[in-house]
């Protein structure tokens, strides 16, 4: 909104610095921080009215502290994190560039998607939610709508690969169902990972970090040309939405941190993790996420282990999955847990921002 009235003011004076992505996204970080930083403690309030004393069902088969300690806390925080992001997005973002949309489109869709199961967990108090049939069914309609108009919007079907100068593969309309894959499973997989206080929260942050790194260099076909990535015109506006989510999440975690007065639930979890999803796809680094978004795919795939082992062999190879209860009941406090995961995060997104100059 901002950058539009800029834009009728000729970019003249003042007005000169909303032209620049870099100072929008760092605006987009502080507002959406901001937002959530002032709402925060009268939103807990009335997520705690709402939802009563018992607050977010409580697996029993979870491990036994997470009985005691986290029962009553609120979730459907992850609405705190749509409120602010989405505000701060309308508010610094070019409305007239159509990868706005399509991240809020994918965002605030899943986010609907969590919310209903949210709702449905705390009304019939019970941890089950909607059934995943219909839930991942919903989320590869909107995916696939989202990444059919990027296809649409940019004419380019085409799955580059890291460490190729410009190098991919010309998929057609195949590529449309991975890439919805791409969007749907990073949604489900942060949904994964939010099982600890704060666990999920800043890899998102870590990882969203690293994507707006990549929007902006992909946007600019100077930074693109040195480093050899493909050039997606338009796609440096991503930054701010990135941006705009790194300062929704730093509020969020706020209150967050142990022990959490708020849980974010799936209404945050899936929304951040199709964003992630979405800021891929557009920035043409769907495999890169895979590297810088790896603590949510060892997550995934610690549950995939978990169930074929049990389905096939009868054994589990965790004492629980996802793999950062296994550590819980191995006896790492979650604290420990947490910040050990945060560093693997660290480690993967360098890993990640690596690829963009080994061409």
């Amino acid at each position: 909104m901002i950058y539009v009235l800029a834009d009728l003011a000729g970019f003249e004076g003042f007005a000169n610095l909303f032209r620049y992505i870099t100072f929008r996204s760092g605006a987009a970080l502080i507002t959406a921080l901001a937002i959530a930083l002032i709402a925060g403690p009268r939103f807990i309030i009335w997520l705690r009215k709402l939802q009563g004393k018992e607050g977010q069902p409580i697996r029993e088969d979870g491990p036994a502290s997470h009985l005691i300690t986290k029962r009553g806390t609120p979730t459907m925080g992850g609405l705190l994190i749509l409120i602010s992001m989405t505000l701060s997005t309308l508010l610094w973002m070019d409305l007239g560039n159509g990868y706005t949309w399509a991240c809020l489109f994918v965002t605030l869709g899943f986010g609907a998607i969590g919310f209903m199961d949210d709702y449905d967990k705390v009304t019939k108090r019970s941890h089950k939610g909607v059934s995943g049939r219909i839930r991942l069914l919903m989320e590869f309609a909107i995916a696939g709508a989202a990444c059919a108009w990027v296809v649409w919007y940019t004419g380019d079907s085409t799955l580059y690969l890291p460490l190729l100068k410009d190098g991919g593969l010309a998929l057609g309309l195949f590529y449309i169902a991975f890439a919805a894959f791409i969007v749907a499973g990073f949604g489900n997989a942060v949904n994964l990972t939010d099982g600890l206080d704060g666990l999920a929260t800043m890899p998102v942050i870590i990882a969203a970090l690293s994507l707006g790194v990549i929007a902006y260099l992909a946007g600019n076909i100077k930074f693109s040309d040195y480093l050899g990535i493909h050039h997606v015109a338009g796609s440096g506006e991503v930054a701010i939405f990135t941006a705009a989510v790194i300062g929704a999440c730093l509020g969020f975690l706020w209150y967050n941190a142990p022990p959490a007065a708020v849980f974010m639930g799936d209404t945050g979890s899936l929304a951040l993790g199709g964003a992630l999803g979405m800021v891929a796809v557009i920035t043409r680094h769907e495999i890169v996420l895979l590297l810088i978004g790896g603590l949510f795919v060892l997550e995934t795939v610690s549950v995939i282990v978990q169930v074929v082992s049990f389905k096939t062999t009868g054994k589990r190879v965790f004492k629980m999955a996802p793999i950062h209860h296994h550590f819980e009941h191995l006896g790492w406090s979650e604290s420990t847990v947490v910040i050990r995961f945060w560093i693997v995060a660290i480690v993967l997104a360098l890993g990640g921002l690596a690829t963009l100059k080994l061409r």
